[in-house]
């Protein structure tokens, strides 16, 4: 069992920068797939970033060249560096890990088992 513990969220300016951060216990993040989801309000969860155990990372075009995923093994924490952030960015952030995904999989909600409780950004104008 994983469990995911997501921070690192709060209100920024358009333009501006943060940092999320996702913890795991219970199992060893290298071995997982693990990605960042996001979820505006009245609208379905989107995934934007994922990355596999090979290191391999997927992004959504929405956030290509902005966001950038990454994880340290020895800390057993993913990370969602995202820059020149935009209001339609504001939404709730949620990590995700799962052992096997679909290559096509990556970005898509029903691929992963294990969620954490979210944090929420807002990125005003």
């Amino acid at each position: 069992q994983v469990q995911l513990v997501e921070s690192g969220g709060g209100t920024a300016q358009a333009g501006g920068s943060l940092r999320l951060s996702c913890a795991a216990s219970g199992a060893r993040i290298g071995s997982y797939c693990m990605a960042w989801f996001r979820q505006a309000p009245g609208k379905e969860r989107e995934g934007l970033a994922a990355i596999d155990s090979d290191d391999d990372t997927t992004y959504a075009d929405s956030v290509k060249g902005r966001f950038t995923i990454s994880r340290d093994t020895a800390k057993n924490t993913l990370y969602l560096q995202m820059n020149n952030l935009r209001p339609e960015d504001t939404g709730m952030y949620y990590c995700a890990a799962d052992f096997r995904v679909r290559v096509g999989g990556r970005l898509q909600s029903n691929d992963y088992t294990y969620w954490g409780q979210g944090t929420q950004v807002t990125v005003s104008s």
